[in-house]
């Protein structure tokens, strides 16, 4: 093969190299600065976003592993650089398409279905529900995001193993963070220490949603699900300001007390015009090891009750989309950051949250259950 033909390979196999964080191929996002070839060798130089990139070793690997179908390249003389400033410019409009920062999931024309997880109260397991709904999505082939909206109690980051993570900025745009193919931003990633309280009010909050969606790079989505926090406060109001075609999905527990507190989150999606998809129970029954007995911990019936008050709070049908079985397994692995849908793929848990993304997956967008606000 000719030196010219060689170079020509060379830079094909690194049109097909994509960069981690990005997804977008090498070229394209002007990274590649050099294309060499002599005795063998390829050399070359790639230009980073930011100094100290996280993915340097992977894109590394990536490289090599893509030159290695090249025979005439044994070895490959690899430099890293940084882009200036006007080259971040370019990546970060060519992100964009073009166009001035904006939230893209309050655009006419986007198809990503943002689902913000909604409870009436703290401790029913609303992150833990967000975290296994994304990853059972994410396992039918979706491309899933999560936003931990959940700025005063926010776990999303532990939940998912990415604790103590900060997202790759260019200039004043972000890289979501990365686990199991799920995006995830978190106020957690851009706190000074881990341990720092946030103590944001009213209008400050409304901003911080704000910038968390439209300042991300989040790519193409086919659901972005945010983790709210509990109760009815100026995040639930925010997110259905700012995204007026989100959806919301109610987590209560099997506590027939709980509908009350629950309903309380469906009343106030209702009020902001916002379709309310369906009710999950979590923390159902337990079903003790090596026998059929089950143990109704929390009681029974709330996920009924739930999707009942809402159904005629609404006047359409609100399912109740399943119940996910107490589990230890899901607490485990919400400690050591893997979702059970990883961890224990055949276990009860896991199947309910496969039925549950089944379910929403096929629900189509429509006004069933959405007042229009118009007057006669």
């Amino acid at each position: 093969m000719s030196h010219e033909a060689v170079i020509a390979a060379i830079n094909a196999a690194l049109s097909k190299v994509n960069d981690p964080e990005l997804h977008r191929p090498l070229p394209e996002l002007g990274m590649v600065e050099k294309v060499n070839f002599a005795d063998g060798k390829a050399i070359l130089k790639i230009l980073l976003t930011i100094s100290g990139c996280p993915m340097r070793e992977r894109l590394e690997t990536d490289i090599k592993k893509a030159l290695s179908l090249i025979p005439e390249v044994t070895h490959v003389d690899l430099e890293f650089g940084v882009m200036n400033d006007e080259q971040r410019n370019n990546v970060k409009q060519l992100l964009r398409g073009g166009k001035e920062k904006s939230n893209p999931f309050a655009q006419p024309g986007s198809m990503t279905r943002v689902i913000g997880v909604a409870s009436g109260k703290g401790g029913v397991g609303k992150s833990s529900v967000t975290v296994n709904l994304a990853a059972a999505l994410e396992k039918r082939g979706f491309r899933v995001g999560i936003l931990d909206a959940d700025i005063y109690g926010h776990s999303v980051p532990r939940l998912m193993g990415i604790e103590g993570i900060r997202p790759t900025a260019i200039d004043q745009t972000f890289i979501p963070v990365e686990s199991h193919g799920i995006k995830v931003v978190s106020i957690e990633m851009f706190k000074p220490d881990r341990a720092d309280p946030v103590a944001y009010r009213g209008p400050l909050l409304h901003r911080v949603l704000e910038q968390l969606l439209s300042d991300a790079y989040w790519g193409d989505l086919d659901f972005l699900l945010l983790d709210l926090p509990p109760g009815t406060g100026d995040i639930a109001i925010s997110l259905g300001q700012l995204v007026p075609a989100s959806e919301i999905l109610i987590v209560t527990t099997p506590q027939v007390a709980a509908a009350e507190v629950a309903e309380r989150a469906g009343r106030i999606a209702h009020q902001l015009k916002q379709q309310i998809i369906g009710v999950v129970e979590n923390m159902s029954a337990l079903k003790i090891p090596g026998t059929e007995t089950t143990l109704e911990i929390f009681g029974s019936g709330g996920g009924e009750e739930t999707a009942n008050r809402l159904s005629t709070l609404v006047g359409a049908d609100i399912p109740l989309l399943g119940k996910i079985p107490f589990d230890t397994r899901l607490r485990e692995g919400g400690d050591q950051g893997e979702a059970i849908i990883y961890r224990a793929p055949e276990s009860a848990a896991a199947t309910a949250f496969t039925e549950v993304a089944e379910k929403i997956a096929v629900r189509k967008r429509s006004l069933l259950g959405v007042r229009l606000g118009l007057s006669t």
